[in-house]
Formats: structure tokens, sequence, C-alpha cells
């Protein structure tokens, strides 16, 4: 049976119907660690790219989804920890605090997760994107340091890019104005003979009935136009006809 090739040019490429959702701690153990100590990988899906040599939209894959790449950490300074993280268009910059990476099973600490923000231009004075990154880090590759199959596996990184998706106010103004064109479009299937009369009783001199005559209302009310005249013997009309035994 033929191997199938899921990296292809560094893109992922599954079949009709599959989908890679993996959990941090996924990531770290079964993917990370295993790649420092090159070991074997579940599957060959995650494919080797330096995330800061290209802006995040001009990254492999489709920037639509989740990307995964394995990269390296490159020093800012030569005798620092800070990683230059820089790129043709911005740079990518920490925010919040590291998370860590816990098994389930043994609840111990496996890895760490930064949250990073792209920004366009040069710092400080950069401008914030919706382009996040997490980069995920081993926890004590340090002390490996004396393997002689660790040379600079520890500098390995796992990154997960994509574009996040946030709900503007314009959507939220949108959504308010069709919850109102739905009550109005409700409002339409009830009686009209409602509406009809609470639009009259604006434009029309009504004149309290007498107790005595036992009139409607209808039937006392004073018009100013004849057209309204005509409309009100109608009315008139209609209202004696219901009120025959």
């Amino acid at each position: 049976m033929e191997k199938l090739n899921v990296v292809k040019n560094g893109v992922i490429r599954l079949p009709p119907g599959f989908r890679f959702h993996p959990t941090d701690e996924e990531l770290v153990v079964q993917y990370l660690k295993r790649k420092a100590f090159s070991c074997p990988l579940p599957a060959s899906i995650i494919p080797e790219f330096d995330v800061c040599k290209s802006d995040p939209w001009d990254l492999p894959g489709d920037s639509a989804q989740e990307r995964y790449f394995f990269s390296t950490r490159e020093a800012k300074y030569p005798n620092g920890n800070r990683s230059n993280r820089a790129t043709g268009s911005g740079y990518w910059k920490a925010t919040g605090i590291d998370k860590q990476i816990v098994t389930c099973r043994s609840n111990q600490v496996v890895g760490m997760k930064k949250t990073l923000v792209f920004y366009r231009g040069k710092p400080p004075r950069g401008s914030r994107t919706d382009w996040i990154m997490h980069e995920y880090r081993l926890v004590g590759a340090e002390t490996e340091k004396n393997n002689s199959t660790q040379t600079t596996m520890e500098n390995w990184v796992l990154c997960r890019i994509f574009l996040k998706k946030r709900s503007t106010k314009n959507d939220q103004e949108i959504t308010q104005l069709n919850n109102c064109d739905t009550v109005k479009t409700l409002g339409k299937t009830g009686p009209v003979f409602f509406d009809f009369l609470a639009k009259k009783r604006t434009d029309l001199n009504l004149t309290p009935a007498s107790s005595s005559s036992g009139s409607s209302v209808v039937t006392q009310v004073s018009f100013h136009e004849s057209d309204d005249h005509e409309e009100s013997s109608s009315c008139n009309s209609f209202s004696s006809f219901k009120r025959k035994p």
C-alpha cells in the first residue's frame, strides 16, 4: 500500500473529512518532545519552517485555518535568552503570562505556551493586528545539554498561528436591525383593525358619548373633511349592522 504523504511543499494536505485538532498536551508530548529528541512522530503532519522569516499571511498553508510549524528560536542578542521575532513587515510581541502545559495522568509540567500578537511596523509604535501565535516549548530542556543526542534541539519550538475572528460593532448593529425587522414582520401578521383605530384616533376629535343615548363613540365623531364624513357613514352602518339582534 502506498504511504500517504500528508505534508507536501510545507502545506498540510489531509484526506477529505480529516481534521487536525490536537490538544496542548498532545502538541508538546507527542510532537514537540519527539521532534526535539529525534524520535519518530505519530504523523508527518507538521512541517519545519522559520515563522519569523515571513509575515503570517505569507506562511505556507491556508491562512483561513490554523497552521502548525516546527521552528527554531533565534537569539536576539549573542549573550541573551530573548528571541528575535522580527519579520519583514512587523514583529511578534508576547502578551500575558506563559501558561503551563500539564499532563492529565501524572499532573506533570511538560511544557509552556506563550501567546504572541503580530504588530505591523517597528517597535514600539507598531499597529496591532488580529494574527495570533501560540508558541510551545519544552520545560527543562537545558538539563539535557549533556546528552550526546542533544545539541541544538533545546531550541525547537512548535508554533500554532491563526487569524483571530472578532465580532465588530457593525456586526452587532446589523444583528439588532435584523431583530427589529423580525419584530415588525411579526407585527404585520396581527389584525390590521387595531392598527387602523390607533392611527385614526390621533387625528379625530372625539366627543364623549352620552350615557343616556346608549350610542357608541363612533356615532359621536365630528369630522372636518368630506372624505372623512363618508368614511364615518360607512363605519356607522357597519356598527349598526353589528348591533342587530
